[in-house]
């Protein structure tokens, strides 16, 4: 095997056509989920806070049937 290995040549990629509106709508779609990603945190955080009440509530309301029931 004295023979040196070949580099493979391949055609460089044609760069692809700048389309503005596409750049647009991209930058838009990026802007809004930036902006629903937000949105959904901060639900999210209420969701969790108002699960916790409830979870709460239902524990206290269990345990005060239960003393009632006793009595």
């Amino acid at each position: 095997m004295t023979t040196p290995r070949r580099r493979v040549l391949r055609p460089r990629p044609v760069e692809p056509v700048v389309d503005q509106r596409q750049v647009t709508r991209v930058q838009r779609r990026r802007a809004q989920l930036t902006k629903d990603r937000t949105s959904l945190r901060r639900w999210l955080t209420r969701l969790k806070r108002a699960t916790n009440t409830v979870t709460d509530l239902h524990q206290r309301i269990t345990r005060l049937e239960a003393q009632l029931s006793v009595d």
